[in-house]
């Protein structure tokens, strides 16, 4: 799948979540003052706010494809991280309340409308279901936050309809509150996981699953290179990774070798989703330019930036 596609896709999954969300939500709320239910209330609370950031994850989706500009030189697709980053502080900030209105119902718990909690908890799997199976083919790191809000919901009503089934032959409303309370805490959990993802690349660590120190022991063992410096590894939204790296070569290295050791250097890196990488090469010997360490002086060295990997 092109890259294009992928980022087409992307899109489509989130919209598609956002008017489903919406128009769930609506019908939630009305759902909730007719039974009575604290865990349909506030699940229609948090699911308002939900649906905000995920028009703003759709609407950065779309944004994160935009061509390269003069201010961003990179493009755009960091935007794509900003709508994971608030549908997944806004996910968390909803189930906090979620949780509060709980822990509340449970020193009072009230009778519920059962049959109505169960009709509107069919209904909430069904349309949410369908959701989740759209967005969790997705890849991205935006995709993932929200197809875990998704499940929440869908594992929400499978533990409303549950509850609302036991509801309706005992008399214990208590209950509702307590599967509120156990999904939460199921969701908190998971998010949580997500949103270090997207924090990590926020924070340009190295890429996941990358072995840094593997491949920078790889490099040094090339024929004709004497050691490397400056080297940097990061992500632009998870998927699309960026390297740079300077390579000090022996001094008797001929202009031949040095293209075949950047060629060299691009196939360590095959399968790995660099997209941007830059290779900067030096004699043994030579100035360093630029660098932060030491005074800046005028160098011959060698820079490539040769086109990224398939």
């Amino acid at each position: 799948m092109s890259r294009d596609h992928h980022h087409h896709h992307a899109g489509k999954n989130l919209g598609i979540a956002f008017f489903l969300n919406l128009v769930f939500t609506i019908i939630e709320a009305i759902g909730g003052v007719l039974t009575n239910s604290i865990a349909i209330l506030s699940d229609a609370l948090h699911d308002f706010g939900d649906t905000l950031s995920l028009g703003l994850a759709w609407y950065f989706e779309k944004i994160s494809g935009k061509q390269p500009t003069a201010q961003h030189t990179y493009g755009y697709k960091r935007f794509r991280l900003l709508g994971g980053l608030i549908t997944g502080l806004v996910l968390v900030a909803g189930l906090s309340v979620v949780l509060w209105n709980a822990v509340q119902r449970l020193a009072a718990p009230e009778t519920v409308h059962a049959g109505g909690m169960m009709a509107l908890a069919v209904l909430g799997i069904v349309v949410n279901g369908l959701a989740v199976l759209r967005v969790r083919s997705g890849t991205s790191l935006t995709e993932k936050v929200v197809s875990w809000h998704l499940l929440e919901d869908v594992l929400g009503w499978v533990a409303v309809l549950i509850g609302a089934a036991a509801m309706a032959i005992w008399d214990l409303p208590i209950i509702d509150p307590i599967l509120s309370i156990g999904i939460s805490l199921f969701v908190l959990w998971n998010v949580a996981r997500n949103l270090k993802q997207v924090i990590m690349v926020f924070l340009q660590t190295a890429p996941e699953g990358f072995d840094v120190n593997h491949f920078e022991s790889r490099v040094k063992e090339l024929p004709g290179v004497s050691s490397i410096h400056h080297l940097h590894l990061w992500s632009l939204d998870g998927e699309d990774h960026v390297l740079t790296i300077h390579v000090v070569l022996a001094s008797e290295v001929k202009q031949e070798r040095i293209v075949s050791i950047k060629r060299e250097i691009q196939s360590l890196l095959s399968g790995n989703d660099f997209t941007h990488i830059t290779i900067a090469t030096e004699l043994e010997g030579e100035q360093c330019t630029p660098n932060t360490d030491r005074p800046q002086k005028s160098s011959s060295s060698r820079h490539s930036s040769p086109k990224p990997t398939s």
